[in-house]
């Protein structure tokens, strides 16, 4: 399978890549910047920027699908919904699917409602990255590419890779010890998965 990443540099582009030519898939890793060290050989890097809709259209072209795994800076949460259309008109421009990684704040929480609103999984100090998580999955919900949306659990950490999870559909996953959250080389895995063996469900989760 041909996928490319964007977003390819982060701590959860970088272990999809990973995961991804682990397990043979041809890999293209877009980058805003000079290739990171952190990419295994063998992968095709590039430079681009995600809201660039020509450039990505090109990059996709022949791709199977495209993983988009970019994060706004800290004060830039407001280009989410334009990053995220340029990525979708893209991805139909190349005729591909789309898996985007996004935020777990659109989820059910446990207590009811989203869990955009309970504070013990969305502290006030990250309140403004989950809103721009729920901006992204509107702007999903709208658009008709081939898409699916990610949401990661509560905490999403780098850590070991054990090779097992729970996957979901819009609920938070919250473990017995009610903590919600997975290793991102888990997370990884699971995006692969998803690659590989597309699911029905456009809003899936996953945890431990």
């Amino acid at each position: 399978m041909k996928i490319t990443v964007i977003g390819a540099a982060g701590m959860a582009g970088s272990r999809v890549v990973g995961e991804a030519v682990d397990r043979g898939h041809h890999v293209t890793a877009v980058v805003r910047r000079t290739r990171p060290e952190s990419l295994p050989a063998g992968v095709s890097v590039v430079q681009g920027d995600a809201a660039d809709v020509a450039h990505m259209t090109s990059l996709f072209g022949g791709s199977d699908a495209i993983v988009g795994a970019t994060r706004p800076a800290p004060g830039a949460e407001d280009t989410v919904a334009a990053t995220t259309t340029a990525l979708l008109d893209a991805a139909v421009a190349a005729r591909t699917r789309a898996l985007l990684i996004g935020g777990a704040a659109p989820l059910l929480s446990p207590r009811g409602g989203l869990v955009f609103d309970d504070d013990r999984f969305v502290p006030p100090f990250v309140r403004t990255i989950a809103a721009a998580s729920l901006v992204q999955l509107d702007v999903c919900r709208a658009h008709h590419a081939d898409w699916v949306y990610l949401s990661p659990p509560a905490l999403l950490e780098p850590g070991a890779r054990t090779g097992g999870y729970r996957r979901g559909t819009t609920g938070l996953m919250v473990a017995a010890d009610g903590r919600s959250w997975i290793s991102a080389e888990d997370f990884a895995i699971a995006v692969v998965d998803e690659l590989e063996r597309p699911g029905e469900n456009r809003h899936i989760t996953v945890g431990y």
